[in-house]
Parts: structure tokens; C-alpha cells; sequence
């Protein structure tokens, strides 16, 4: 009897990933590709999506590729959008198409010309229906499959007819995408004060509320002109050192706490976050500075110091509230 024979089935390869920032809302996507490598230099790429053909451009060049594939694992990108409170999914958001050329680049220049003439056009057909919506932007995909309109609005509008006469005038898929005002910064923005582009047009994916308990806790002028960023928002880049400000904070002792250091016994009159050095009052009224880690807290006083000068009056303003102080 011959021996039976015994297929072996040859293991198929790891699917290959790269990140990509496409679109004119700057979104993040991974995307499949078969490339050996991926080039460490800026380079732009045609990806397929499902609105159709799209340019964009690969992010993590340095250092985040090994053999052509995204080291970061889906539980690492998760984790990120978790603690922004921001539901994401590491499915692929479409395919590698090709490294874009310079007709690509071309083209795409072309038909962002071709969108500010539809975002002209769209603004006449709002102001003739009378529409309480206001256009921002335009966005014509690469393939040309459709035309994106981005616009704010205080409440929900009927733009059923405004489709239709779009579609007529354009022969195209029309979409409507009603955005907030820190997307239309992310659309209209150009320079900020710090001298950078806005983060939003340039990394930013997620447009989290900032808050006045970070201007606050981070000892920032209260002064509009500085704390008020492109949209008219309190800036972004406060919330970036917000987790580190608050995880200094919790490792000093409140104020009117009782301490020991090798200088001697008093009372807590004050304290830096970022320096963690702590302001001590002995009995005698005589004052020094320790460093946190140079004191034994013996009992927890009450926090009861007074708010800095110009920041009473925004107590009110709590977790939920980003708008800068008025002008």
C-alpha cells in the first residue's frame, strides 16, 4: 500500500500596513500595501478609499517601519484615541495604490483650483435659497468620483435642493459635511502665534475641548490674544502637558499641610508644579524651600489658597467649556 502523501500548505504572508494622512480634513487611515520597503523621506502616495482615489502622505517615515510594515500594533493606536475618548477602529481604511508622481501632484493642484471655483459657486446657491449655512471649504477627490462641501451651521438644515442643483451643475456625487469651528480652523487656518502652522492642519487629528482648569493649572495668561488660538477656542496645545501638569500636582502636599524635612517642621505656604519645590513656614515664622521628595507629610491641611489675580471671575468655567475669555 503507498504511502498517503501529506499537503503542506505553504503559511500566507502577514499583511503589510502604512499609515496615511489623506483628505482635506487631514484624516489618519492605515492602508494595505505589498511595497518591500517603505522610502524614509517625505513622500506622497495614491490610496483608494472608499470615496474613491485619494492623495496623501505617509506618516512615521523614521522609525516606525520594519520590512515595509507599521510596527505600531492596533492595541497602540487604540490606546492613543482611548485617551482622547475617541472610538476608533484599526480596520484598513483601503488600499496602496501607487507612490503619486508628478502628474499626480499636478492634478491634484488642478483640482483644488477646480473645488475654490465649486466653494464660489455653492455660496451663490446658498445666498439664492437663503440657507442659514455658511460654506468653509471644498474638496474635490483625486479620482474625481465626487465633490465635498464642508459647512457650519447653528442647527440642522435642509440642503436636499442645494444637492441636487450641485449635481446638476457638476455631474457629480455631491456630499454636505457639517463641521464645528475647530474644523474650519483646521480648513481655513494658516500661521499661529508660536510661528507653526496650526496643529490641526498639521497633526492633530483629534479636536478634544480644552478647558480654563488647564489654562489655570498651568499658570497661563489669561490674555485672549495668547490663549485664544485661530478658531477662537482656547488653544489646543493646552491640553498636551495637561496630563503631565496634573500627575505633578497630586504628588505635592496640599496648602496648610503639616511637613517635616531635615530643615526643620512648618506648614506648606506654597508650591511649583513643574520645579515640585514646596515654600515650608516654621513656628517662628522663618521660611525655606524643600524639594517634594525631601519632605514627610504629617498632617493634610485644607487647599485653601486664594485663585491668582484675573482668574477668580473664570471659576465657572468648568471641564466641559473650551471658549476663550471674551475680548
Amino acid at each position: 500500500m503507498a504511502g498517503s502523501t501529506v499537503t503542506k500548505h505553504k503559511p500566507s504572508k502577514a499583511k503589510k500596513y502604512m499609515l496615511v494622512r489623506y483628505g482635506r480634513m487631514r484624516q489618519l487611515g492605515l492602508f494595505e500595501h505589498n511595497q518591500a520597503d517603505v522610502p524614509k523621506t517625505p513622500e506622497r502616495v495614491v490610496v483608494k478609499t472608499e470615496r474613491g482615489l485619494e492623495l496623501g502622505e505617509i506618516v512615521g517615515q523614521f522609525g516606525c517601519y520594519k520590512s515595509g510594515q507599521f510596527k505600531l500594533g492596533c492595541e497602540q493606536i487604540e490606546e492613543y484615541y482611548k485617551y482622547n475618548s475617541v472610538k476608533y477602529s484599526c480596520k484598513a481604511a483601503g488600499e496602496f495604490q501607487r507612490y503619486a508622481t508628478a502628474e499626480d501632484v499636478r492634478e491634484a493642484k488642478h483640482l483644488q483650483r477646480i473645488a475654490d471655483d465649486e466653494m464660489a459657486v455653492c455660496r451663490r446657491f446658498v445666498k439664492e435659497m437663503d440657507l442659514p449655512m455658511k460654506i468653509v471649504g471644498a474638496e474635490h477627490i483625486f479620482g474625481g468620483e465626487r465633490v465635498i462641501f464642508y459647512f457650519l451651521a447653528d442647527r440642522r438644515v435642509d440642503f436636499r435642493e442645494l444637492v441636487k442643483r450641485l449635481a446638476r451643475e457638476y455631474q457629480s456625487r455631491i456630499e454636505m459635511r457639517q463641521v464645528g469651528v475647530r474644523d474650519e480652523a483646521r480648513l481655513l487656518g494658516d500661521m499661529e502665534t508660536c510661528g507653526q502652522e496650526c496643529c490641526c492642519m498639521r497633526f492633530l487629528k483629534v479636536l478634544k475641548p480644552v478647558n480654563m482648569r488647564m489654562a489655570k493649572l498651568q499658570k497661563a495668561t489669561l490674555d485672549p490674544a495668547k490663549i485664544g488660538g485661530y478658531c477662537g477656542r482656547l488653544k489646543c496645545c493646552l491640553r498636551y502637558e495637561d496630563k503631565t501638569y496634573n500627575e505633578l500636582r497630586r504628588r505635592l502636599p496640599p496648602k496648610n499641610a503639616m511637613v517635616k524635612s531635615a530643615a526643620g517642621t512648618g506648614r506648606v505656604m506654597d508650591s511649583q508644579i513643574i520645579t515640585q519645590l514646596v515654600l515650608i513656614q516654621k513656628e517662628d515664622g522663618s521660611r525655606f524651600v524643600a524639594g517634594v521628595e525631601d519632605i514627610e507629610i504629617l498632617s493634610s491641611g485644607t487647599d485653601g489658597a486664594e485663585p491668582e489675580a484675573g482668574i477668580a471671575e473664570m471659576n465657572e468655567l468648568e471641564d466641559t467649556e473650551d471658549e476663550a475669555p471674551p475680548r
